[in-house]
């Protein structure tokens, strides 16, 4: 999700200053552990492949939703302050029988991926698994996910997606088949 990726940025940028994805992967940074290792050389990595075309905006751009999404991985938020949480001021409070957490962030942020990865790959997502049997409710799941997350983080989703919203219409006419 691009939103998600804009927000946590803002928020890291004004905790932390206008370079703080390379700041945090360099000596010293809050990835210089050695249980965020992968993460600082994944920052370390892009960082070498702009090299003299390097800029913060083209950093931020260049890293893939899983980087975004392992931010809210214990080690990461905990590294960035355990506090990123905070730009879904919108979310669920928590209850005792669901901890709307960064655990939880983390847990649903995998299953925009893996839908992300299905469409990227050319899989099925409007059928049951293993099945020729078509069901829209794998895709329609994940559409309510995506929308839940930009309400929680206070994206005007109607007004972000003007024009380009078919995924209920589109289920509806492959139910309707």
């Amino acid at each position: 999700m691009l939103f998600e990726k804009e927000k946590i940025d803002q928020h890291y940028t004004n905790k932390f200053g206008p370079d703080w994805l390379r700041d945090a992967a360099s000596l010293g940074g809050m990835f210089a552990t050695q249980s965020c290792r992968s993460t600082a050389q994944v920052v370390y990595d892009e960082v070498l492949k702009l090299n003299a075309h390097y800029s913060h905006p083209k950093l931020v751009a260049a890293l893939g939703f899983g980087f975004w999404r392992y931010l809210f991985s214990d080690h990461q938020y905990r590294a960035g302050g355990q506090d990123l949480i905070n730009i879904f001021p919108n979310k669920l409070p928590s209850t005792p029988s669901i901890a709307y957490n960064a655990k939880y962030i983390f847990n649903e942020l995998a299953k925009i991926n893996e839908i992300r990865n299905r469409i990227a790959h050319h899989e099925p997502i409007c059928f049951v698994t293993r099945s020729p049997v078509k069901d829209t409710n794998y895709a329609r799941q994940h559409y309510h996910q995506i929308i839940t997350l930009f309400q929680w983080m206070d994206i005007d989703e109607s007004a972000l997606l003007y024009g380009l919203d078919h995924i209920i219409t589109v289920c509806g006419e492959i139910d309707s088949l």
